[in-house]
C-alpha cells in the first residue's frame, strides 16, 4: 500500500473555493478507486498550505485510478473549476509507505 500526500499552495482569499474542490474529491476519489484519508485546508498558522491524502495498492493501481479520475464527470468539472477559479497556486505529489506499524489511540485517563 502506498500513500499520496499532496501538498498545495492555495490563493488564501480563495480558501472556500479549496473547500468545495476537497468535498468534490470526497465523492469522486473514492469511486474511482483510491482510499480517501481526507483534504485538509488551512486554519491556524500558515493560510496558504493545504493538503490531500489518499491510499492506493501500487502505482499500477494509481495510473488506472487516474484515468478512471481523468474520465470521471464530477472529476473533469473539478478540474474545469480549478482551472477557472485559479485558487491553486502550486501542487506536489509525494508518495510514502508506512515505516512503522500502525499506533494504537493514546488513551488519556
Amino acid at each position: 500500500m502506498i500513500t499520496c500526500f499532496i501538498r498545495y499552495e492555495i490563493d488564501p482569499y480563495k480558501k472556500s473555493a479549496f473547500e468545495k474542490y476537497a468535498r468534490n474529491w470526497g465523492q469522486a476519489i473514492p469511486r474511482c478507486g483510491a482510499d480517501l484519508i481526507g483534504y485538509f485546508a488551512p486554519h491556524e498558522g500558515s493560510n496558504t498550505l493545504a493538503y490531500g491524502v489518499y491510499t492506493v495498492e501500487n502505482l499500477a493501481a494509481y495510473e488506472a485510478y487516474r484515468e478512471r479520475l481523468r474520465n470521471d464527470p464530477l472529476g473533469q468539472t473539478n478540474y474545469a473549476f480549478t482551472r477557472k477559479e485559479q485558487f491553486i497556486r502550486r501542487e506536489d505529489r509525494t508518495f510514502l509507505t508506512l515505516a512503522s506499524t500502525p499506533h494504537a489511540p493514546l488513551v488519556r485517563p
